[in-house]
């Protein structure tokens, strides 16, 4: 059996677990200030990967919008944890935990914190979004290491900017329509990219909310300079509705393809 460098398997399912839910602030104006979402709405989907065996499932992803306790902020919680399959051909299991903190009003990223488990690795981090100084600050720290010096990574932000979870929100306010670009600004692990995004077709997709018209959506993230420096394509399907629901990702790479589609949604 062919069996798939372990970092690149990884980098890639989280790619395509979260750039669902990751991209950043455009030049594009939004839609309205009336957003299609709010605390209570939870999104659940499954991954599967394709190459040598088809569509085996590799992992469950929930997001959950909240609202912070005490300043009224946006609290978007997002989870992707391994499933046996994976463990069983690939030896390793994964569980990723992120929450980001969303200016109510400016509907910037604030705050993000990951717990990252990868097999017997784990991995607590925090990125501050400093607007004031134009600067994100990432710390990462090993809780199995607990006198290791943090690994710190700082990098200049513009006025508006998102995390790798915040940004898909922003991305549903834009005003999508076939033959629109835009450059979008993303900020993961103290770094920051700037990807452009086009909107290609219009197109149905048959999901569990029945079969619904959605955007076709190209995020740039492969190749030089960008998030993965390797060949390779992405395609995210958001419904064209008041709510625009992400209902399915694809990612093409050399190991093969990852397929992301909701299961769930709360309200439905």
């Amino acid at each position: 059996m062919t069996r798939f460098p372990k970092t690149s398997l990884l980098l890639l399912l989280t790619l395509c677990i979260f750039v669902l839910h990751g991209f950043a602030q455009s030049d594009g104006k939004r839609v309205t200030d009336k957003r299609p979402f709010a605390a209570g709405e939870v999104l659940q989907y499954e991954a599967k990967l394709s190459k040598i065996i088809r569509g085996i499932t590799v992992g469950d992803l929930t997001f959950t919008v909240a609202n912070a306790p005490t300043d009224g902020n946006y609290l978007i919680k997002a989870e992707a944890v391994s499933k046996g399959t994976l463990i069983k051909l690939f030896g390793f299991s994964f569980l990723q935990q992120y929450q980001s903190t969303i200016g109510s009003r400016s509907f910037r990223a604030l705050k993000t914190t990951k717990h990252d488990v990868q097999k017997d690795r784990i991995r607590d981090s925090e990125a501050v979004f400093d607007y004031g100084d134009s600067r994100v600050t990432f710390v990462e720290t090993d809780p199995n290491a607990p006198m290791n010096p943090p690994r710190k990574i700082a990098s200049s932000i513009p006025d508006q900017a998102h995390d790798i979870i915040s940004g898909i929100y922003e991305l549903r306010l834009l005003p999508l329509a076939v033959g629109k670009t835009f450059d979008l600004t993303v900020s993961d692990s103290g770094l920051v990219y700037q990807i452009p995004v086009k909107v290609t077709a219009r197109e149905q997709q048959k999901t569990v909310l029945g079969k619904v018209w959605c955007y076709r959506v190209e995020p740039q993230v492969f190749g030089p300079g960008r998030m993965i420096e390797k060949e390779g394509s992405m395609i995210i399907w958001i419904t064209d509705d008041a709510r625009r629901i992400p209902v399915r990702s694809q990612i093409n790479a050399s190991i093969g393809r990852i397929e992301i589609k909701l299961q769930s949604v709360t309200p439905r």
